[in-house]
């Protein structure tokens, strides 16, 4: 298992440089007469590798899932279990499902670098609350499973409000079918509660809206906040802020650079809202396309 998860690791920055370069070789290319399309071809060639690479990790991982779910489904014929034991092979069966969501997650980036949308109709109560549930079924599979036996918005927002998060959202729009890509705005809302999670004091909050032929995410924290010269670098890939800083040091590293790749290649946008002291607000605008 062990081995699985350095690979994977090793593959998931290798294609984020990959997919970030390849937009900086072509900007270099188009602005100093280089040849692009030689350049193109061999960084598509490396991004095949690379993709070849992350898709044959789902096997393995789908072995271990299915060997530490049989330990633990089926003790009358491998043996019982003692209460360490199972709380090890949970913990084990917990990371193997986060390790196939970042593969899952790489795949899609590739499909994005290629401007491959899955767009269907999807409902934003599935899409929002798996998101809920795969963000916490590592770190809290409590909350994970209390929030899979929410039947009702009301009970949702009361289950997260105890976790200190504020959902905000109309009960019409989260019964709405929407023309999104289902797999990219997982992945960002994950990423971007993530980080709120992580650098709040108190709360988060995580609001959508319609307007206007978009749909709208806003996730705040009330954490310490980040100034406003760092708003454009961290964005970039492996940006982290001065740990000089009076506000705690922000590894968002590869997550937002993530996030605004998949945004672009949807049409869609990130905006922050934040200054230091005052927490921070990333707003994310999506274009609802008719499927």
């Amino acid at each position: 298992m062990k081995r699985v998860f350095q690979k994977l690791h090793a593959v998931f920055l290798n294609g984020y440089d990959a997919q970030l370069g390849e937009k900086r070789s072509s900007r270099m290319g188009e602005k100093d007469g280089f040849p692009v399309s030689d350049k193109e071809e061999s960084i598509g060639q490396n991004r095949i590798k690379i993709d070849l690479l992350i898709h044959d990790l789902k096997v393995p991982l789908a072995v271990i899932e299915a060997g530490i779910t049989s330990l633990l489904n089926r003790q009358e014929k491998y043996g019982p279990l003692t209460e360490k034991q199972t709380k090890v092979l949970q913990r084990a069966l917990r990371n193997t499902k986060v390790t196939q969501n970042l593969v899952a997650d790489a795949l899609e980036l590739g499909r994005s670098r290629k401007g491959i949308m899955n767009l269907s109709d999807v409902r934003l109560s599935s899409c929002l609350g798996e998101a809920l549930i795969e963000l916490f079924d590592l770190n809290n599979s409590t909350l994970s499973e209390q929030i899979k036996a929410c039947r009702s918005l009301d009970r949702l927002k009361e289950t997260l409000r105890t976790e200190g998060l504020i959902l905000e959202i109309d009960d019409r729009l989260w019964s709405a079918q929407l023309p999104l890509d289902e797999g990219k705005i997982k992945q960002i809302v994950r990423n971007l509660l993530s980080n709120a999670l992580k650098y709040r004091k108190r709360e988060v909050s995580l609001r959508a809206y319609k307007d206007q032929g978009n749909l709208f995410v806003c996730i705040k924290d009330d954490g310490e906040g980040i100034p406003a010269k760092y708003h454009k670098k961290i964005f970039d890939c492996y940006f982290q802020m001065d740990p000089s800083e009076t506000c705690p040091v922000r590894g968002h590293g590869l997550g937002l650079a993530g996030v605004m790749v998949l945004l672009e290649d949807m049409g869609g946008k990130m905006t922050l809202s934040s200054d230091e002291g005052q927490g921070a607000e990333f707003i994310v605008k999506i274009p609802l396309l008719r499927v």
